[in-house]
């Protein structure tokens, strides 16, 4: 059976439990057409980049699928018509990732960052070199002269 990813969002203003409500609703459709859920992830409320359907965020979560194209094509036709849910997008996968997802990873990693103290020696924003101040593009007195009277 194929492989599928599937991310899909939901308003803003439901609840965690009314959106694992969701999440299970869709598990099911999936089963009982014949598919089976690997993984499912819940990445929380984000904020959107732009509104859509008047919300500013969205509650974001993961699915990886194994089922047959018409399992998918249900479900997909169930979260066109559910209110609830504003975007969703499935890829078919090769195979599914072991470890956790990049959305998953993203809020452990950003211990790991190195400060910003440590950006190498680099010279202080006053310091322009032999440059001076106008940044060697030099000033109206290094101009030339001899277009003056060409008009």
């Amino acid at each position: 059976m194929p492989l599928y990813e599937h991310v899909f969002m939901a308003r803003q203003d439901i609840s965690n439990a009314q959106m694992d409500t969701l999440t299970e609703q869709f598990k099911s459709i999936i089963t009982d057409n014949g598919g089976k859920i690997g993984r499912t992830e819940y990445w929380g409320l984000k904020p959107l980049t732009y509104r859509i359907r008047k919300n500013r965020k969205a509650h974001y979560a993961l699915m990886n699928i194994e089922a047959p194209a018409a399992a998918v094509a249900e479900m997909e036709r169930q979260m066109g018509l559910n209110e609830d849910v504003i975007r969703f997008m499935t890829i078919r996968v090769e195979e599914h990732e072991e470890e956790p997802s990049v959305q998953m990873r993203a809020g452990r990693d950003r211990g790991d960052r190195p400060d910003r103290g440590d950006r190498g020696d680099r010279p202080d924003r006053g310091d322009r070199g032999d440059r001076g101040p106008r940044g060697g593009r030099g000033g109206r007195d290094d101009r030339s002269d001899d277009d003056e009277g060409d008009a």
